[in-house]
């Protein structure tokens, strides 16, 4: 019987494991299939405190031997289903069930694919999902970004300092999505401009990368970088339906049964930041201690 079972080795899972592991409580954290989640795709991380430049999956494998040094087991495995009795029973894909007083879930969540052609010749060769992560590589270079919603006019936004010229491209009329204070923005940055009612069905470029997208009305639309922002999916399946969760698939810390906890890009309201994931991993993992502690 582990005290706390975490699920997921993101930032998040990976900060919670250490401060329940130096807590003195027995931590296991399910993995999944790879080290690190989303940070681990992230070639060069300049933007966490500390660690300029740092590959995303070193950190990852910093952080896991740091908890591994206070007692943290790392099991690379996913739940396939939870069970939730008078303690919380978790069945894994490699075969095992493993039994725990709480669990804290830090699954993450995954950007909404495009499925267009090229996307995928193209994904890491000028095509990003992160702007945030991606955007410094194209300073004074033209970008699009696909998308309406909150998520592409943030990306939008913060591309727009560093870029040539940003285009949205949108398949809808309008900015419906959006919030005002975002679109207003959007709408008075000097390099910004919009392609409404526009949906891409191909990006293409050659060996050094990106260099138009075409539009369903085969317009070519010349490029260095496509940003995709529609949004993005929690990994959350293999909760039972009665967890509640938002329209992304979120979870509300505050609606989840009892002995269960969440952090990272799977909780709903969090930016998807690897800093703001460290912060809410260190939450969890302290209110969970305090339920331990006071529940036995």
């Amino acid at each position: 019987m582990y005290d706390i079972i975490i699920l997921g080795s993101g930032p998040a899972g990976l900060t919670a494991a250490l401060y329940a592991a130096r807590a003195n409580k027995k931590t296991m954290v399910l993995g999944g299939d790879q080290l690190g989640g989303q940070m681990a795709t992230i070639h060069s991380l300049e933007n966490y405190p500390g660690t300029p430049g740092i590959n995303g999956l070193d950190l990852a494998k910093v952080m896991q031997k740091q908890a591994e040094t206070f007692g943290a087991e790392v099991v690379f495995a996913s739940a396939k289903t939870i069970v939730h009795g008078d303690s919380y029973k978790v069945i894994a894909d490699n075969g095992s069930e493993y039994e725990s007083k709480t669990i804290i879930i830090a699954t993450g969540a995954k950007p909404r694919r495009l499925e267009v052609k090229g996307i995928r010749e193209f994904t890491g060769k000028g095509v990003s999902y992160c702007a945030t992560c991606d955007g410094f590589f194209y300073s004074g270079r033209d970008v699009v970004v696909i998308g309406g919603g909150n998520s592409a006019l943030n990306d939008a936004l913060y591309l727009s300092d560093i870029a040539k010229s940003v285009k949205i491209l949108y398949r809808k009329d309008s900015f419906a999505r959006g919030e005002a204070v975002l679109v207003n923005r959007a709408e008075k940055a000097a390099n910004m401009s919009f392609l409404f009612n526009t949906e891409i069905v191909e990006i293409g470029g050659g060996e050094s990368g990106v260099e138009y997208v075409v539009t369903a009305n085969k317009e070519r639309i010349d490029c260095d970088g496509v940003f995709i922002a529609i949004g993005h999916e929690a990994n959350t399946d293999y909760l039972a339906e009665s967890v509640k969760r938002d329209d992304m698939g979120r979870l509300d810390p505050s609606k989840l049964p009892i002995g269960m906890f969440v952090c990272g890009d799977v909780q709903s309201g969090l930016k998807m930041q690897v800093a703001t994931a460290v912060g809410a991993g260190c939450d969890a993992a302290m209110d969970c201690i305090a339920y331990i502690n006071q529940h036995g």
